[in-house]
């Protein structure tokens, strides 16, 4: 009788702490769009324009995850989380890339002047 009690109560203490481990899952982790956010914001991403309605998206992708996750729908949420991740990786390049092709115009342009002070005669092909 006394090991039925016993066994009673361990099963109680056991489905206790299943029931509380299994009532909130893990949370979303969202740091990984909002760091993609924040580094195509500091890339300069605001000052491109392609690279700016990338971040703009990533920004409304991100308060729209959180709206989800708010109202239980997690699977939804998680999937904006990924776009919001992506379209801040995407501003980055773009905005990497702008950066890239105005240093190579002016390097061409510091070329130019050169050649122009110097008399030097144009490129052969």
């Amino acid at each position: 009788m006394r090991y039925q009690r016993v066994a009673i109560w361990a099963g109680t203490v056991l489905f206790a702490i299943a029931i509380i481990g299994c009532g909130s899952g893990p949370e979303m982790n969202k740091e990984a769009s909002t760091s993609a956010i924040r580094a195509a914001e500091e890339a300069g991403a605001a000052g491109v324009p392609t690279a700016s309605l990338y971040l703009q998206l990533a920004k409304e992708q991100l308060e729209k995850a959180q709206a989800l996750a708010a109202s239980g729908d997690r699977d939804q949420a998680e999937s904006m989380l990924l776009r919001a991740q992506a379209d801040g990786e995407l501003a980055i390049a773009l905005s990497r890339g702008d950066a890239d092709r105005k240093e190579a115009l002016q390097a061409i342009e510091r070329v130019q002047q050169l050649r122009k002070n110097n008399q030097l005669p144009p490129e052969r092909k």
